[in-house]
């Protein structure tokens, strides 16, 4: 049985009304209820994307010593453990279908290139980090300027209003997986390249375009900046005190560079 959800095997249901599971929240809806039922994980999300997703199956047909992502480049398939973390996985390949075909892509030619080794490389190393913990950003100029400079008061405080104008859509699991059981340092990797104002709130337009940009030399300059995603306004109850933003230990200020 789909573990998701139930309370015997420890793991937390998502709280569906939480703003950073909104673009989700309908299809994660639809596969919990199928685990629920008895419908194991794998299956229950291969029903959810239909026959424009990948195929998910048990994390048992992954042959031994074979890589995750080599074998989802030449089956379609995707290796699925019962769990919050691929749950989630599995939501974010339903939303973002080309990215995630994308990024499978860009690892399986760094493995045909390189093997697969203990030490992933930096072309790989950045595309899980992506695949993990990726934030994507739609916002104001002045809000780009303040999150790049990391000055948070400015960011959250000062150009609140701002946000009203934001949209942010979490694309990594891991990320999504820990804002489960919400803590104030869970942090994010933004994406430094702004989603166009004129895809609006598409899903399905952010998917395109993001597909249609990402390269793996790009990505192995790590275009990510830091974002403690509670502190973006709305996401937090205690976010409405300015004084929340004051903890150093979570928003952090820049690194300073030493003089030569």
């Amino acid at each position: 049985m789909c573990a998701v959800g139930n309370a015997v095997a420890g793991w937390p249901a998502p709280d569906w009304v939480r703003p950073w599971n909104a673009p989700f929240a309908d299809d994660g809806s639809v596969v919990r209820a199928a685990c629920d039922a008895g419908v194991p994980l794998p299956q229950a999300l291969t029903q959810s994307v239909g026959g424009a997703g990948p195929r998910f199956v048990p994390q048992t047909e992954l042959p031994e010593g074979m890589a995750y992502e080599q074998f989802i480049f030449e089956t379609g398939a995707v290796p699925t453990r019962e769990g919050l973390h691929d749950f989630f996985n599995g939501l974010v390949w339903k939303r973002f279908p080309a990215t995630k075909r994308l990024l499978n892509r860009l690892q399986a030619a760094e493995i045909a290139q390189a093997g697969v080794g203990q030490v992933r490389g930096p072309v790989r190393d950045a595309i899980t980090l992506f695949d993990e913990n990726a934030v994507l950003l739609q916002a104001p100029d002045a809000l780009w300027e303040a999150l790049i400079a990391r000055e948070w008061t400015r960011l959250f405080v000062e150009l609140r209003p701002l946000w009203a104008q934001a949209r942010l859509i979490g694309f990594g699991h891991a990320l999504l997986e820990k804002l489960v059981s919400p803590y104030k340092s869970i942090t994010g990797h933004v994406y430094r390249t702004p989603v166009p104002p004129e895809l609006g709130n598409d899903v399905a337009a952010w998917d395109r375009w993001l597909a249609a940009r990402l390269t793996a030399s790009e990505l192995a300059t790590k275009p990510f900046t830091p974002l403690p995603v509670l502190g973006v306004p709305g996401w937090w109850p205690a976010s409405q005190d300015p004084a929340f933003y004051e903890d150093a230990t979570v928003f952090r200020p820049p690194r300073q560079t030493m003089e030569t």
